[in-house]
This record gives structure tokens, C-alpha cells and sequence, in this order.
């Protein structure tokens, strides 16, 4: 199946891998350049690959764009230990948008099916689209975290957009969307409305602020995910000058690079995409800041722990705490290996094994406080809803 994907790209310029200092990103990476194979994708790779398909975005991708990126992503330094790290080169925009969805969603497939990790760089976000397929492809239900200033909605009788492509996701059929997040949605860029649909599909959405008020709240959402979709366009332009919306709120870079970081530390996480990331490869600080988040998912998937859904329970502390005179009894674990929270949620049997994995809930230590001073977690709520 791997070998089948191998005519989807084209090879890495050998410029770019032949002089890098050793310590570097780029001297230790399995690149698919000119005069060398498609490399082998073995289980925990993290394989990376580019995208130049903007034909449903306002921002412009091109192979250059995405070699700059790469480009300043092989110097950074190497601290990665023994992770397995592969770039496969770029996507060519096929005949038809619908040709390049079915080339991104295939090769993701192929890569988790391996057991390895896909890190799409580029074009639009409406790839967020196509990543979602490969799940589809995989039989498995999948909880999607976007990190985005607006919901992304659209009409689903009209064509899709970089900016309309969640409910394309939403009704799709069949459906493997178990939960959707947004993070750092602003709210003069959504309507009532949209924010009322949210929460009536019981999916998590979290204002700029929220997310910037205290950002470790993050890392139990993303840790969640399956896959995560972020809009480079969430960060603010004095931080990214390529933000084609010329926004002045938003993301800082470091939160972003902190957002990738949890998103790589998590074991459940096997795909992410940065989308609408140049509208202009000479722009080099937001060429930079591109390259450095994804430095810090590297980062991240470099220190993962391998625990839930990995280590068995007994490797856990044990909470349980009952809620409004013994109504609910809501069971709480703590990894002994990373100190990170998780709760129970039970869920009808009736609703089939596939939903299995969603029995544990990652949460913080706030939830748990939350529970002691007898108030029932949203986390817990909401999942409990979403399974009843």
C-alpha cells in the first residue's frame, strides 16, 4: 500500500538535502530527493509531506512556498532522539481539486495504516476535508480538533471552500466524526447562530481568550484528537505577516508552537495539517514560525509517554469521587508516567464497540477539583450526552 502511494509525489529538491549541519533536523531526515528511494514507513514514523493545492483557498501555496518551509525547518536542531522522521516530498495539485483530496486521503491512510504518524503541510484547509477521508478509508471514528478564528461552516449545496468545509465533514456519510473542537475562535468572526449549532451537536468550541487565558487548558482537548487541523491564519499578523486576512487579534506564535507541542504529545493523535500557511514565500518570519511549530510537534511526538490508550490501568492512581449525594460516581486516573488526568465516562453498550475508545476521557486536574467541590465536569457531561 506504500508502494502504491509513491506516484502521488514529487521528490524533495537535492539542494535542499545535501549540504545540512550535522545536529540538524535535516541531516537526520529520510527525505524522498532526487536520485533517492521512497523511503520505507516503519511503525512511529512521523512522515511529513507538502500540498500545493490552493485552488479553494485565498492564500497562494506553491511548491516554493513549501520548500522555503522546509528549508528552514532542516536547520533547526535535532532533538528527537531515535524518532523516525520522513519527508515525502510535495503533492502536485491533480486534473481536479477532487484528484488531490483522493491523493491526500490515500497517502494519510497509508501512513496510520503503517502505524506511523501524517503531518500535512499545505495548500487550503479545505484538505482538512480530505485528511478526514482517510479516516473513513481506515473504518474508524475519529474526534477532529481545529485551531481556527472562525467555524468554517458553509452551505454543503454550494462548492466547497478553504472557508466552508466543516459541514461537507458534518453530513458526510458514512459519517466516523465522533466529536469536533475548535480552538480560539473569535467572536466577531462567528455568528449567534453558528454558536448555537455547536453547542446543540454537543462539540466543544473555545473563544480566543479562553484559550489565551490559560493555555494548558488546551492540552487535554487536543489530546483527544485523532486529527488537527490548524489555520496558520489564527495567528496574528505582527506574529505572521503571510496571514492573508491581515487579522490583528489572534494566536501568538508561541502559543501555537505550544498547541503543536501538546498535539504531538499525545498518543491518540496520528495526523495534523498546517493549512493557508504562505501567501508569500519571501516572507520569511512567518517562513520561520511555520517551520518552528512544526518543530515543536516533532518535539512533542519525541516525548511521548505511551500511556492511555497504551498502559494498562494499573499503572494509574485511582479517584473516585461522587457528585450530588452519590447521583453520579465520576472515576478519575493519573498517569504515574506523564502525571496526566483522564476520567470514565460510561457509555450504552448499545451504541457498539466502536465507540469503546472514547471511555476514557482525557481531562486536568481541574476537572478533578471541579468534581470535589461537587460540580459535574463539561468534559464529562458533554461526552456523557454525545454517548447516551
Amino acid at each position: 500500500m506504500v508502494s502504491d502511494i509513491a506516484i502521488f509525489f514529487v521528490p524533495v529538491p537535492s539542494e535542499l538535502v545535501e549540504h545540512n549541519d550535522e545536529g540538524t533536523v535535516g541531516s537526520r531526515i529520510k527525505t524522498f530527493s532526487e536520485g533517492v528511494g521512497f523511503p520505507d514507513i516503519e511503525k512511529g514514523s512521523v512522515v511529513l509531506f507538502g500540498v500545493a493545492e490552493d485552488r479553494r483557498s485565498s492564500c497562494k501555496t506553491t511548491v516554493e512556498a513549501l520548500n522555503s518551509i522546509r528549508k528552514e525547518l532542516y536547520q533547526l536542531k535535532d532533538h528527537f532522539g531515535k524518532l523516525n522522521i520522513l519527508d515525502l516530498g510535495n503533492i502536485n495539485p491533480g486534473e481536479s481539486v477532487e484528484d488531490t483530496y483522493y491523493a491526500v486521503s490515500n497517502s494519510v491512510a497509508a501512513i496510520i495504516k503503517q502505524g506511523g504518524i501524517a503531518i500535512v503541510l499545505g495548500g487550503g484547509q479545505d484538505l482538512t476535508y480530505a485528511n478526514y477521508l482517510a479516516y473513513e478509508k481506515l473504518e474508524q471514528v475519529v474526534n477532529l480538533v481545529c485551531v481556527d478564528s472562525r467555524f468554517d461552516l458553509g452551505d454543503v449545496n454550494v462548492d466547497m471552500k478553504a472557508t466552508q468545509y466543516l459541514q461537507k465533514i458534518i453530513l458526510h456519510q458514512p459519517n466516523v466524526l465522533f466529536n469536533f473542537s475548535n480552538l480560539a475562535y473569535q467572536s466577531h468572526h462567528a455568528l449567534v447562530t453558528e454558536v448555537e449549532l455547536m453547542k446543540k451537536l454537543y462539540f466543544d468550541v473555545y473563544r480566543l481568550g479562553d484559550v489565551q487565558n490559560k493555555i494548558e487548558d488546551v492540552e487535554p482537548i487536543v489530546r483527544n484528537a485523532d486529527s488537527v487541523s490548524i489555520d496558520m491564519s489564527c495567528i496574528r499578523s505582527s506574529d505572521f505577516p503571510s496571514n492573508y486576512r491581515s487579522e490583528p487579534n489572534g494566536l501568538y506564535g508561541e502559543e501555537t508552537c505550544a498547541i503543536a507541542r501538546y498535539a504531538g504529545l499525545s498518543d491518540k493523535v496520528s495526523s495534523i495539517g498546517l493549512y493557508d500557511a504562505l501567501s508569500n514565500c519571501e516572507d520569511l518570519q512567518s517562513t520561520k514560525l511555520t517551520a518552528q511549530v512544526l518543530w515543536y510537534f516533532l518535539s512533542g511526538v519525541g516525548n511521548r509517554k505511551q500511556d492511555y490508550p497504551f498502559a494498562d490501568k494499573n499503572e494509574y492512581l485511582k479517584y473516585t469521587v461522587s457528585i450530588e449525594k452519590g447521583t453520579y460516581d465520576i472515576i478519575f486516573y493519573k498517569s504515574q508516567r506523564s502525571d496526566r488526568w483522564w476520567m470514565e465516562v460510561p457509555y450504552p453498550s448499545k451504541r457498539g464497540e466502536k465507540y469503546q475508545r472514547h471511555f476514557m476521557v482525557p481531562c486536568s486536574y481541574n476537572d478533578y477539583q471541579r468534581a470535589c467541590e461537587n460540580e459535574v465536569p463539561d468534559r464529562w457531561w458533554q461526552t456523557f450526552q454525545k454517548l447516551g
